[in-house]
């Protein structure tokens, strides 16, 4: 039986993913606008930014709007086919369903 990708299975993660997942492939959100999706802090957002960006999962881009910084958050192709896997997965584990024990 193959596992869900612990990178992603994180429920922060998960949720991250989920919602660059519903971007076209080349497309990306700016930072605060996905802060304000997800409902979470800079902080706690940044921190699993960081580990999906690890994974290769994310590509982070800080640039300049006029003289103002601007951070863009997308889903990589890698990523992109992670959240797939991860979901065929999910999937598969939901079809089987769960033995019932005797007591």
């Amino acid at each position: 039986m193959t596992e869900l990708d612990p990178v992603i299975h994180a429920q922060a993660r998960l949720r991250i993913v989920a919602a660059l997942a519903t971007l076209q492939p080349a497309d990306s959100i700016t930072f605060p606008r996905l802060q304000e999706l997800l409902d979470m802090t800079a902080g706690n957002l940044s921190t699993h930014l960081r580990k999906l960006e690890d994974a290769q999962y994310v590509q982070v881009e800080k640039t300049h709007k006029a003289r103002t910084p601007v951070t863009y958050v997308s889903l990589t192709r890698q990523g992109r086919r992670a959240f797939e896997d991860y979901t065929e997965t999910l999937r598969a584990l939901l079809a089987r369903g769960i033995p019932m024990i005797d007591p």
